[in-house]
Parts: C-alpha cells; sequence; structure tokens
C-alpha cells in the first residue's frame, strides 16, 4: 500500500452495493483514509486533482476495492450513468481487501 493524504477526500463508488458501503469505509479507514473525508460518489459532483477514488471492484460481486488518484478534471455533458466523472482522468495507485 502506497501512504495517501488523510487530509484529501475519497470519493465512495459502490456501483449499487449499499450493502457493502460500511465494510468499505470500515476498510478504508484501516487503510489511512480518514473518516470525516470520505463522500459517496455522486453522479453531478467529481473530486478535485489529488483528491482520490475508491471503486467496490468488481461488479457486481466486488472483493475489494481499487483505489485511484485524480489526475485531471474536464467539464463535460453528463449524459450517461457515469455522469461528470466521464470527464476525470486518473491513476490507479493500489487495491485493498475488503473486509
Amino acid at each position: 500500500m502506497s501512504n495517501v493524504d488523510p487530509k484529501k477526500s475519497v470519493y465512495l463508488f459502490v456501483h449499487g452495493r449499499i450493502d457493502l458501503e460500511p465494510a468499505a469505509i470500515n476498510s478504508l479507514i484501516e487503510n489511512g483514509f480518514s473518516r470525516d473525508k470520505i463522500i459517496s460518489a455522486k453522479a453531478d459532483k467529481v473530486g478535485n486533482v489529488g483528491d482520490y477514488m475508491a471503486m467496490l471492484w468488481m461488479p457486481p460481486n466486488p472483493d475489494h476495492i481499487k483505489i485511484q488518484k485524480i489526475t485531471k478534471v474536464e467539464q463535460v455533458n453528463a449524459t450517461d450513468v457515469t455522469g461528470s466523472w466521464r470527464g476525470v482522468s486518473k491513476e490507479d495507485l493500489f487495491e485493498i481487501k475488503l473486509k
């Protein structure tokens, strides 16, 4: 695992698996993320460059969380389910086992 900046926001994508959200939040906290910086991802509000994305992976039955860092944010027309996140570029950092 790489060091994370606990001052940065982390946007959590559960891909419809709300039942796994508490376990995902606990795993993120155990791996250095700050509870008050964990935000449920919404299609119409994206993070900033330097913030993190945490995705339950692989839908529909995830067993880990993919951690990514936002590297670029571009304005896009939100025409599909990904919404404004379609304009976000990111780099993969590491994975956390979903407990």
